[in-house]
């Protein structure tokens, strides 16, 4: 049992980073989102989050969110709704670099 756990955890480590967004493609994407989230992910306004540092997960997940209509914002639904998929990989991707 505990060679196919083994196995199992080795092949899902080679296999996530396919998964992983383009930091780079992701930061092209970002020109909109600066507007209220600060060009480096910092906000100058408080009522915006700050994304720089956000965990990559939790952003694709909530822009996945806004996109599908399960998480309302009148600025982010349609913001989110022209992101494909990889898009949003991206994007996360990007914002989690920054510290």
């Amino acid at each position: 049992m505990k060679k196919i756990t083994l196995a199992v955890a080795a092949t899902l480590m080679m296999v996530s980073p396919v998964f992983a967004g383009d930091v780079a493609a992701g930061k092209a994407k970002t020109g909109m989102c600066a507007a209220c989230h600060g060009v480096a992910g910092i906000s100058a306004v408080p009522m915006y989050p700050n994304l720089a540092g956000q965990k990559e997960a939790y952003t694709a997940s909530q822009l996945k969110a806004f996109k599908a209509g399960t998480r309302k914002n009148a600025i982010m639904g349609p913001m989110a709704m022209g992101l494909s998929d990889e898009d949003i990989a991206n994007i996360a991707a990007y914002y989690a670099s920054l510290k």
